[in-house]
C-alpha cells in the first residue's frame, strides 16, 4: 500500500528553525503540531470503529482509541502513536483504563482471520487523512514557530 502526500512551506520552516534561539524548543513545537495531526487520525478511527462496535456489549473500541507518545532512539526525534489501548495481547487479563472495556479483539476486526473478513478502521483512518494531517502539522508548526520568533 502506498500513501502519497504533498508538503508545502517546508523551505520557510527551515529558515525559521535556523533563526530559533533555543533549538530544543523546536522539539516541543514539533510534538504539539504532531499531536494535533495525530488527533485527526484518532478521530477518524473512532468514527469508523463506532459502526463496528456491537451495541449489545459494553465494550466499545472507539473509547479505547488514543494518541500516546512513542519512544525515540534519537534525541532530536519526536514520535506519537495512534492505537487501541490494551493492544492486541491476550496474556494480560486486565482491560485498559479507557472506559471502553476489554477491546483487545480489535485486531481480529482490523486484520480479519480465517473465520472472519477484515473490516479495517485504523489503517484507512491514516490513509484517507494523510494530506489533512500533513497540512495541520505544517499549519500548527509554522504558527508556533512564528509565535516563538515573535513574528
Amino acid at each position: 500500500m502506498s500513501i502519497r502526500f504533498e508538503m508545502t512551506g517546508v523551505d520557510d520552516i527551515k529558515e525559521k528553525l535556523e533563526r530559533l534561539a533555543k533549538p530544543s524548543k523546536a522539539k516541543s513545537i514539533a510534538r504539539k503540531a504532531l499531536r494535533q495531526g495525530a488527533n485527526i487520525v484518532r478521530d477518524s478511527a473512532r468514527a469508523k470503529s463506532k459502526s463496528i462496535d456491537d451495541p449489545k456489549t459494553k465494550d466499545k473500541i472507539f473509547r479505547n482509541i488514543a494518541v500516546e507518545g512513542g519512544k525515540s532512539k534519537r534525541k532530536d526525534e519526536v514520535k506519537l502513536k495512534v492505537g487501541v489501548k490494551g493492544g492486541a495481547s491476550f496474556s494480560n487479563p486486565t482491560p485498559p483504563s479507557g472506559g471502553g472495556g476489554d477491546t483487545r479483539h480489535w485486531r481480529w476486526i482490523e486484520f480479519g482471520s480465517v473465520h472472519n473478513v477484515a473490516i479495517p478502521f485504523m489503517r484507512p483512518a491514516l490513509a484517507s487523512n494523510i494530506q489533512q494531517v500533513t497540512d495541520k502539522f505544517v499549519q500548527v508548526f509554522t504558527a508556533e514557530l512564528d509565535k516563538e520568533l515573535g513574528i
